[in-house]
């Protein structure tokens, strides 16, 4: 999940349609680890939904930056 956050303060700094990209692919990975470690109940599925919802915000900061500012 640090790998997104990071990517995610990256692309504000100077947003780039390569680390748009990048930052895509690291949720597709994140959303996969989270869901396979519910599955096999490693994870509560609760801190699944709520690390999955984090992500979501996140990524959802970078698609409207005039409602942050």
């Amino acid at each position: 999940m640090k790998k997104i956050f990071t990517a995610v303060e990256e692309q504000e700094a100077s947003p780039s349609p390569e680390k748009a990209q990048e930052i895509q692919t690291l949720m597709n990975q994140a959303y996969s680890k989270i869901d396979k470690s519910v599955k096999r109940g490693v994870l509560h599925r609760n801190t699944g939904a709520r690390r999955k919802a984090r992500i979501a915000k996140a990524l959802k900061k970078l698609e409207t930056p005039a409602a942050a500012s």
